[in-house]
């Protein structure tokens, strides 16, 4: 729950970051005073809060050693939205690295 709620919320703070537009030292204070005017970044703040909440219950379950490692499953569907949804261009490098962060995983979480 925790890793799927982190993802959703970094897919809607990327769709509310490319209405918002591009930042620069000129239009920073008017792109952080918007930022409560784009529906898509409130709804991504709240659902980082929520992954925030069920990461905080899940510890009260599970080993911090597995949960943390875990976590890092948000990189992986991370790049995976970033390809399939907003078409970006990922390296074959950038794919391995994900192949290593899902047997890391795999490995921290498997039981003997």
């Amino acid at each position: 729950m925790s890793v799927l709620a982190s993802v959703a919320g970094q897919f809607f703070l990327k769709a509310g970051a490319t209405k918002l537009g591009r930042v620069s030292i000129d239009n920073a204070i008017n792109h952080i005073l918007s930022i409560i005017t784009i529906p898509e970044l409130l709804v991504g703040l709240a659902s980082y809060g929520l992954g925030a909440l069920a990461y905080i219950l899940l510890l009260t379950r599970v080993n911090l050693s597995i949960a943390g490692p875990s976590v890092s499953l948000v990189y992986v569907f991370s790049v995976l939205l970033g390809y399939f949804i907003f078409k970006e261009h990922i390296p074959i490098s950038r794919f391995v690295g994900l192949g290593l962060i899902m047997a890391g995983v795999i490995l921290v979480v498997w039981q003997k």
